[in-house]
């Protein structure tokens, strides 16, 4: 999809003044974080088990290369084909490529956040072939000609109605007063749709929650069974995962497994986890005769050993977006690429530069939730920090947010200074605040347009502080 981060601050306002899309973000606080909590009481080792998978993950990117190897061994062996892409365009010519090698006209798709990163849909169909979605979520979205707005619930922005005017819009072949009032009714209708797509696929493609070295095996994890029919139906199963997705066992991916559902979704485990290792053999029933590994790169190797590595430790779980107060104001769109919330305030600019996306790090209050709930123990607002400062010191974003940086840099150095005029202003607000609080502020238009601002009390911490030790 075509990146519009660097208009993150229209889009935000977009996102925050959307009726519809408050209304759909407001259950978002109501849904997964509260059944995380409830997964994670009935885990008593859920802690420790963070902690493993945090270590897996580690010891699999110091040593990147070599698991890369045994994968790609191992994946010949069992006889795939394991392709090498350095960015988006390579993948999507490695993909059309396949595409065109078995004459296929349509392709299924399985949810991935990589297929959206590399835009191979608006690829495919540009030369000549069709690719459907069938993740419901991504279904939806496709129909609307949207990018996904979270990671794990693509069409969270949506409500029923709007759905349902999406399938009447789009559904014309059917019965015009037919019942869509009901989400099981949409459900019934998008399978009804996507049956006979399944079965006529010529090309399966998936993403990959995970890859296994010991194995040649891809993992994905859902909940409909759509990534089944699809790596299952078709002829050829194409598999995309970016290359730090790799574990080293089989016993690894079944620890991260068990943090995955708990962090994402509240469940103990996804309804259906599926594991793919090379084409059907002649004694399996079913299976597709040509399997394709796609390994991405697109800058991840220029963040191993480096400042934001440790983001390579991210299973896209969106426990931090479910949990972040920004995303839940503003939604995913308004960070303007595949990727939402603090993670995607992270691995953005690392992915695309921090030139048309610094304004992306701002979008953070610090509250430091995002790293309490990251499975993986990622330590986003240390990593938003640093792309702040760096943006800083790129005389990047807007002058007057500089200047004010500025002039409290100034005045906190001098201490002589500073403490004098906070004292005046802290007194100023205590005495023409009203009730307590201000509900309009100059200055402070971006926060009191949503909530009110507590008034001081009239004196600043350290005169109070001064005078509890006399």
């Amino acid at each position: 999809m075509q990146s519009t981060s660097r208009h993150f601050n229209s889009n935000a306002r977009k996102g925050i003044a959307d009726a519809k899309l408050q209304a759909a973000l407001s259950k978002l606080s109501h849904g997964f974080p509260v059944k995380r909590l409830a997964a994670m009481a009935r885990l008593p080792e859920f802690e420790a088990l963070r902690d493993d998978a945090r270590d897996i993950k580690e010891h699999t990117l110091a040593n990147l290369g070599t698991y890369l190897e045994i994968y790609e061994a191992k994946v010949l062996e069992s006889g795939g084909h394991v392709h090498w892409a350095t960015d988006a365009a390579d993948a999507c010519e490695i993909i059309l490529g396949i595409c065109r090698d078995v004459d296929a006209k349509t392709v299924t798709k399985g949810k991935s956040m990589i297929s959206e990163e590399i835009a191979v849909n608006e690829y495919l169909e540009n030369n000549g072939v069709q690719p459907i979605e069938t993740d419901l979520g991504e279904y939806i979205i496709q129909l609307r000609h949207e990018p996904p707005s979270h990671i794990i619930a693509p069409a969270i922005h949506l409500s029923k109605e709007q759905v349902a005017e999406t399938f009447r819009g789009e559904h014309r072949h059917l019965q015009t007063g037919r019942n869509l009032d009901e989400p099981r009714t949409l459900l019934e209708e998008a399978r009804g749709e996507l049956r006979r797509k399944f079965i006529a696929a010529d090309v399966g493609i998936t993403g990959a929650n995970m890859v296994i070295a010991e194995t040649g095996t891809s993992i994905i994890v859902t909940n409909e069974g759509n990534g089944d029919l699809t790596q299952t139906l078709p002829k050829t199963h194409i598999v995309i995962a970016s290359i730090e997705k790799v574990v080293p066992t089989l016993e690894d991916a079944t620890t991260i497994l068990r943090v995955l559902a708990r962090s994402a979704t509240g469940q103990e485990m996804s309804v259906y986890n599926t594991f793919s290792t090379g084409p059907k053999r002649p004694e399996d029933l079913d299976g597709p005769e040509n399997y394709h590994v796609v390994m991405l790169d697109n800058g991840r190797s220029k963040m191993l050993g480096g400042e934001f590595h440790d983001m390579l430790r991210c299973i896209r779980c969106s426990a931090c977006l479910n949990h972040c107060p920004v995303y839940k104001a503003i939604g995913g769109h308004a960070y303007g690429w595949v990727y939402s919330g603090p993670m995607g305030a992270v691995l953005i600019p690392g992915l695309q530069g921090l030139a048309e996306t610094h304004d992306l790090p701002g979008a953070s209050t610090f509250c430091g939730k995002c790293e309490d709930v990251c499975p993986m123990r990622i330590p986003l607002p240390r990593m938003l920090r640093s792309w702040r400062e760096k943006a800083y010191a790129a005389r990047l974003g807007s002058t007057k947010a500089r200047f004010g940086l500025a002039a409290w840099a100034f005045l906190a150095r001098r201490p002589s200074f500073y403490r004098p005029i906070m004292a005046f202003g802290v007194g100023l607000l205590a005495l023409i605040g009203r009730r307590g609080r201000f509900s309009t502020l100059p200055l402070a238009g971006g926060w009191t347009a949503s909530r009110d601002l507590s008034a001081p009390e009239g004196t600043t911490f350290l005169s109070q502080w001064k005078r509890g030790k006399r």
